[in-house]
């Protein structure tokens, strides 16, 4: 009987563990452009994959921190190669920060933060024929969000 139990449990937690992950799972690692150069940049833990429909918008709240530069990438599988749209606001003032819509539709974003804080990452999945997939549906996408951190080299005089 424990072993019945103990099975059931184990099945109950791996569902979940999958379920968890979806479809797209690691999209953000696979998918997104993360390289590991001279710079040193590193992966951050806050990056994110999920299955959008087409034409949604979705909302992530991260924090940054002082002192570090970060690099932001976004991708989603699309067959007519759409680029995702996306904003980064000051959680606190609303304020937007960054639109790559005004930038070219740049899928990567680096810059340097000279305060701690929360930001609030909105990316809107386009319209279009996405590639098909036995496991989702047609008119869904993965997306990745994949952030990327390293410290701020140090500039200019940093004693006298």
């Amino acid at each position: 009987m424990k072993y019945f139990l103990s099975l059931i449990v184990a099945v109950v937690i791996t569902s979940s563990s999958f379920a968890q992950a979806g479809v797209c799972g690691n999209f953000h690692k696979k998918y997104c452009k993360f390289e590991k150069d001279k710079a040193d940049w590193q992966y951050n833990a806050q990056s994110k994959s999920g299955l959008f429909n087409q034409g949604m918008v979705s909302k992530l709240r991260c924090v940054i921190y002082k002192g570090m530069d970060y690099r932001i990438s976004v991708c989603c599988e699309t067959v007519l190669g759409d680029k995702v749209s996306y904003k980064i606001f000051d959680s606190r003032t609303n304020e937007l920060l960054f639109n790559n819509a005004t930038a070219e539709d740049t899928q990567v974003f680096e810059f340097a933060s000279v305060s701690t804080r929360q930001l609030i990452i909105e990316v809107v999945v386009p319209q279009g024929a996405t590639e098909k997939d036995k496991h989702k549906a047609t008119d869904a996408a993965c997306v990745g969000l994949l952030i990327e951190h390293k410290i701020t080299d140090k500039q200019g005089f940093s004693t006298y």
